[in-house]
């Protein structure tokens, strides 16, 4: 299976805790917030009926995966691994009992991600780039994959003067450290994802640089992710307000699968579907 349109040997699809997932066709991973203070969504579907119905729905517009997180990624009220142990575990065991769906648990502690990969999910999304030294072992155990994700200080520190010597030099130094690390603790390659950060400690600027330049990125042989949904650099880039990102979200999508990337994380699982499914047929790739 050929990862994007790239020849990398190691393109053989994405093995996720008993999963395999095609990577020769865009995968959209939807995003299911349950905090109550989310930047995008406000705690709309903090609730678990809400939650559950924006699920359901997200499956049946396409998307391959859901990712459910318990604590945003900026700043914000300290939430205890107890309260986040409280909003995600529930969760991904209703989202695995209702859905043949895989799930991504969005938390950098290891000691959530255990209890979630124990309630059935299959990938450890982690924005601090494996902080927590028992991370990737606890993934390597339940034979799950990782996001590996750029970040320049801590998740929920705000970094308000970020620079780079290199800017894209250093970003994918620290994702091939980071990858090779998951490895050394027990990771399967194929089961790598890496992620370039967007808006974790880069300015709008560098955000679009990075996004711009995916493809070498993508030149590493990990699936690449994604997320750029309705996230601050395409809102600061064109002067849109949160609730008016969504076509510039699907831009971006769109370019990241041309450059190469793998799994795009978005609020509009439907509209990315379709975007992304009519790219792969023009190009006469998989849909």
């Amino acid at each position: 299976m050929p990862l994007g349109s790239t020849d990398s040997e190691a393109a053989k699809g994405l093995l996720a805790a008993g999963r395999s997932l095609d990577i020769s066709r865009p995968l959209v991973m939807g995003i299911l917030n349950r905090t109550p203070d989310s930047f995008y969504d406000k705690g709309s579907y903090f609730s678990f009926d809400s939650f559950l119905r924006v699920a359901e729905e997200r499956v049946q517009s396409g998307a391959d995966i859901l990712d459910i997180g318990g604590v945003k990624a900026g700043p914000g009220e300290e939430v205890a691994v107890e309260e986040e142990l409280e909003r995600v575990v529930p969760a991904v065991s209703a989202v695995a009992e209702r859905f043949d769906v895989a799930i991504s648990v969005d938390t950098w502690r290891a000691a959530v991600l255990k209890e979630a990969l124990r309630a059935g999910a299959h990938i450890g999304n982690d924005i601090s780039g494996l902080m927590d030294p028992e991370y990737a072992s606890v993934a390597a155990g339940y034979g799950a994959a990782v996001v590996c994700t750029h970040i320049r200080l801590k998740p929920r520190i705000p970094d308000l003067d970020p620079r780079y010597g290199d800017l894209v030099g250093e970003v994918i130094g620290f994702l091939r450290d980071r990858a090779t690390y998951a490895q050394a603790q027990g990771v399967a390659r194929e089961s790598v994802i890496v992620d370039a950060g967007f808006d974790l400690g880069k300015t709008t600027a560098q955000s679009l640089e990075l996004l711009r330049r995916t493809s070498e990125l993508v030149e590493e042989g990990y699936p690449v992710l994604i997320s750029a949904s309705n996230k601050g650099f395409l809102g600061e880039t064109l002067g849109l307000a949160i609730d008016d990102r969504r076509f510039a979200s699907l831009g971006a999508a769109c370019y990241g699968w041309l450059a190469g990337a793998s799994i795009f994380r978005v609020h509009d699982a439907g509209g990315t579907r379709r975007a992304l499914d009519a790219l792969a047929a023009i190009e006469q790739r998989k849909v």
